[in-house]
């Protein structure tokens, strides 16, 4: 289905309601603003297959124009509103944008992104120098829908966690539109029950490939879309309580700060219309998610994928309480594969290896401008085999356990250490309000364990609390995996998905201090 769809039989539903703002857009509203822009980038001589990026914070507008591309044929790019000048600049040259969308909130940084390819630049919201008024350039522009309306596609980028962004250019559809065969609405709406009575609490930002997909999968459907302008614990709850949330998407780190307000916080809102919450993005530690489960009841479900769309896992939490710690197990979209990571051969139950999707048949994605990237991201045997650099096992009945990401490992002393294990020995302790475990040169070890930890409220850092809280890891896990050391820091790198940037934390602790 299509938004459009809605247009007709629910002309006056919403498609989007902002906490913050109280603003709501109609799908009457959503479908004649994006059939209007879309007439309007044609009129412009955009065509199949050409792209247009997006400068925004979360709000309606994002929809407008995310669904304007989509029944337009365009490649659209949602870019991250917390990168610099400079950094924006790249990807909008990068992905090949002929037009740049901005909100006027974002004015300063808006007006110092200068590519030469561009050849159109729309603001809303109020001015931006260098840029053209949204709603005047489309004044008067027909919202009757375009004759031809092929399927667009967004190109997202990679967070850059591990080094600079790369774009995620995946195939064009080759369907309309308004025909059936997307590939969102087709797994995710039947396997999370997404449809008109569906309110969807999404608190992510919007630039981010799930928030995105997963919205719009619910637009899809005619169900309401509920937005978080920023995630905030308490105001999450309160929104769930206020619209009857049915379905929302997590990532584990608000999962941690929803868990870390009073008791008598906690207990105030009312979370029993919640019917499903979905978490993904990032591993989610055992003691987290049991905790969760405990407060909202069996209805956190969830999945293992990527942006570069290469395979999907699923799990509930009667699968999850069977096999705490697996991501699920795969077959919906590719079959699992668990290969050495320096033969390419396909491993036995409970062997860590590379995590990798077999896609026989498939037109897989590619890594934009980056040959190298793509060709690392397919096993040395199989083309249609793809990875994200995921390290992991399968138990004997095919159910995914991830270890970390290659690129995290610790090897020290030659043995293989994986940061996550001490990362979540220490998410839930009193002390800590967030943690990182990276690996450190050392001599003669080759790398040492280091953990990174930005203190709770009130907690006073120093080698009191560093002992503690080395102790309380060896509680836990082996001594060699625990961190010989403990920092502290007011300024975790995370983006506002909840994923660490540790090159910058290799970055800072590289030398020893």
């Amino acid at each position: 289905m299509f938004p459009g769809t809605f247009a007709a039989t629910t002309p006056d539903k919403p498609a989007v309601i902002m906490t913050g703002s109280g603003e709501t857009l109609t799908y009457r509203e959503l479908e004649d603003g994006s059939a209007r822009l879309a007439r309007f980038l044609v009129a412009r001589g955009l065509r199949r297959g050409d792209g247009i990026a997006l400068l925004a914070g979360n709000s309606p507008r994002v929809f407008e124009v995310y669904w304007a591309a989509m029944r337009a044929g365009l490649y659209v790019t949602l870019v991250n509103r917390h990168l610099t000048a400079s950094e924006v600049a790249y990807i909008v040259a990068d992905c090949g944008a002929r037009v740049l969308v901005a909100s006027a909130d974002l004015a300063d940084v808006a007006a110092e992104v200068l590519v030469p390819a561009v050849e159109l630049r729309l603001a809303y919201g109020g001015p931006v120098e260098g840029f053209d008024d949204y709603d005047t350039a489309l004044d008067g522009v027909s919202a009757e829908p375009l004759d031809d309306q092929p399927a667009g596609a967004a190109m997202l980028y990679s967070s850059g966690t591990t080094g600079r962004p790369k774009g995620i250019r995946v195939p064009l559809p080759d369907r309309r539109i308004d025909e059936p065969g997307d590939g969102y609405v087709s797994v995710f709406a039947p396997m999370y029950g997404f449809d008109a009575d569906t309110v969807y609490l999404s608190p992510a930002p919007l630039y981010h490939a799930a928030p995105l997909r997963f919205t719009a999968t619910v637009q899809a459907g005619g169900g309401t879309v509920v937005v978080m302008e920023r995630f905030d614990p308490e105001g999450a709850l309160a929104a769930v309580e206020r619209f009857r949330v049915t379905h929302s998407q997590w990532v584990p780190t608000m999962f941690v700060r929803l868990l870390k307000l009073p008791a008598e916080v906690r207990a105030r809102y009312d979370v029993s219309s919640l019917r499903v919450a979905v978490h993904a993005a990032a591993p989610c530690p055992v003691d987290v998610k049991r905790a969760m489960i405990g407060w909202w009841g069996p209805v956190l479900h969830e999945y293992y994928a990527a942006s570069e769309g290469i395979g999907i896992t699923f799990i509930d939490s009667a699968q999850w309480l069977e096999r705490p710690g697996s991501v699920g197990h795969g077959g919906v979209q590719g079959d699992l594969r668990i290969c050495d990571d320096e033969t390419g051969a396909v491993l036995p139950p409970r062997q860590v290896g590379t995590v990798y999707f077999a896609r026989p048949g498939a037109d897989l994605f590619v890594y934009h401008n980056d040959p190298e990237k793509t060709a690392g991201s397919r096993h040395p045997d199989h083309d249609d085999w793809a990875t994200v650099g995921d390290l992991g096992y399968v138990d004997e009945d095919g159910f995914l356990f991830l270890t970390d990401r290659r690129a995290f490992m610790i090897i020290s002393g030659g043995v293989n250490i994986y940061p996550r294990e001490a990362e979540d020995a220490l998410a839930l302790h009193p002390a800590v309000l967030d943690v990182a475990v990276i690996g450190v040169p050392d001599e003669e070890m080759g790398e040492s364990v280091l953990a990174v930890v930005q203190p709770a409220e009130g907690i006073t850092a120093g080698p009191e609390l560093e002992r503690e809280l080395i102790a309380h890891t060896r509680e836990h896990i082996a001594h060699f995996k625990a961190p010989q050391r403990v920092v502290f820091t007011d300024d975790m790198p995370r983006t506002p998905t909840g994923k660490l940037v540790k090159q910058k934390l290799r970055d800072r602790y590289a030398v020893r201090p």
